[in-house]
């Protein structure tokens, strides 16, 4: 381990130390002009980086990939992935892990460049990202963040200097993404694919040390760490319901082993309520919609248990039958995170049998009435119900008479589940207007202030100030709205 004391870069690298398989060690391709146009400096402070340092020209060489700071292995990872459920080799087809950056309280995080040029992996792409979807990935994963949801983080921007051609030509651009590991379920089906058991036991113990280090003595480790990551992303996926976060491609490669939130490509958050709602140009089927996250997040940890099979017991049948065990509590676990928080947004602090029917009419009234998702429950919070069409229907008013009937029958008083409802109902979301007229100021005119100022009513969507109030309206266009991967 070496650390340059300028800047504050304190690189280890553990996953180099893996063997060589899962891995090919490459520089980043250098840019022409690299220029830092976004540094997140509260993030960079946590990682016990130096702000001012890394917003000198040294330091946008360094998130450039022009220049490697010192102790950096930089590599490319190999995975495999099951993409809208068809199985394929892929890996770091445009970003190279500079190393992981041990924190002053001995945390580790992956510092990865995201656009960084051509790898082994690429598969024919040309290695690049335009600005636009790394401002985009830059948005919502702070915005992600901010609303408690676990995610990789985003660091840095930089532009190159150069222009990358996908419909047209677009300015390049280089993410900085932080990430408490780029370990994938994907990662494992390759692992399990092509290189045999004894390299996915390494894999194995090596995520058992890096994220569940309290399994590692378990009984059977392997069952341990199965039953791990199915409990968070059980919790993760509830967390993605309850704010009406689509994540657009749910594939196993973007599915991480620590729990995160990672690759903010088609993703989107729902203004009306409507559980069929898909935003992705590419998921003509809905594969991936916002009713659907749930089941496919069941579906991806069940081919994670698949390729532990050969680890969890030395006879097939038997470890079949563990694994099955285990990933079938996936949707009841997925579904209590889920009816807790749904408590919380209206309010509740203790259970009745008769919630989840009262929590399920008021979702249905909102898909009829197309109201929107999180200005209704935000109304709930602040007692404002004027303005939506919902508000003003016979059946609403009978649903609120039976919600302040059932409120009553709680101890706590309507001040303290006020409270509770601030805490679980963000008054602001990165909306996608409003992310769509940052993208569109930073790439025609260079013109970051609006991205800036987004990111500040952002960094705290549950304070309900007055600054927030305009970031809550929703567009009246009825346009469809329509992400795309920004490959």
């Amino acid at each position: 381990m070496s650390k340059n004391i300028q800047a504050g870069w304190n690189f280890d690298n553990s996953y180099a130390q893996l063997p060589k398989m899962f891995f090919t060690s490459l520089n980043p391709t250098p840019v022409h002009a690299p220029k830092l146009v976004m540094l997140n400096e509260k993030l960079a402070a946590f990682l016990g980086l130096n702000p001012e340092a890394l917003q000198s020209n040294e330091g946008a060489a360094v998130f450039a990939g022009n220049s490697i700071p010192e102790g950096a292995e930089p590599l490319s990872q190999a995975y495999a992935g099951h993409q809208f459920g068809h199985f394929t080799m892929l890996g770091d087809g445009r970003a190279v892990l500079l190393g992981e950056q041990i924190t002053p309280q001995g945390e580790r995080f992956d510092i990865q460049l995201k656009g960084s040029g051509r790898t082994p992996y690429s598969r024919g792409g040309d290695g690049r990202a335009a600005l636009g979807p790394m401002l985009r990935e830059y948005i919502i994963s702070e915005a992600m963040h901010a609303l408690g949801i676990p995610t990789t983080r985003s660091l840095a921007v930089v532009t190159t200097g150069e222009l990358i051609l996908r419909e047209t030509k677009l300015p390049g651009a280089i993410l900085t993404r932080v990430a408490a590991s780029h370990l994938r379920v994907g990662t494992f089906e390759y692992v399990v694919r092509w290189g045999g058991v004894k390299n996915l036991q390494i894999l194995a113990d090596y995520a058992i040390r890096r994220h569940f280090p309290e399994i590692a003595d378990d009984e059977n480790k392997y069952l341990s760490l199965l039953v791990k990551v199915i409990n968070r992303q059980a919790e993760l996926i509830a967390k993605w319901q309850l704010v009406g976060f689509i994540h657009g491609v749910m594939n196993t490669d973007n599915m991480t082993i620590s729990g995160e939130t990672i690759d903010y490509g088609p993703c989107a958050f729902m203004d009306k309520y409507d559980p069929d709602s898909v935003f992705s140009s590419i998921d003509t089927q809905g594969r991936y919609a916002y009713k659907n996250q749930p089941i496919i997040g069941g579906w991806n940890l069940a081919r994670f248990a698949e390729t532990l099979l050969p680890l969890l017991h030395e006879d097939a049948e038997q470890a079949v039958k563990m694994a099955q065990d285990k990933v079938s509590r996936f949707t009841e676990l997925f579904h209590s995170h889920w009816l807790a928080g749904m408590r919380a947004k209206i309010g509740l602090f203790n259970e009745e049998d008769q919630d989840e029917e009262l929590i399920n009419e008021l979702l249905d009234l909102m898909k009829k009435h197309r109201a929107d998702y999180t200005n209704t429950f935000r109304a709930l919070t602040l007692n404002q119900m004027d303005g939506m069409e919902l508000f003003k229907t016979e059946e609403f008013s009978r649903w609120q008479n039976r919600w302040q009937e059932r409120l009553e029958r709680q101890q706590e008083s309507t001040a303290v589940s006020k409270e509770l409802m601030r805490k679980s109902n963000p008054a602001v979301i990165p909306r996608n207007h409003r992310v769509e007229e940052a993208l569109e100021a930073a790439v025609e005119k260079e013109d970051y202030s609006v991205t800036e100022r987004l990111l500040t009513v952002l960094s705290n969507p549950y304070a309900y100030t007055e600054e927030q109030a305009e970031y809550c309206t929703v567009p009246a266009s009825t346009t469809p709205y329509i992400t795309y991967c920004g490959t």
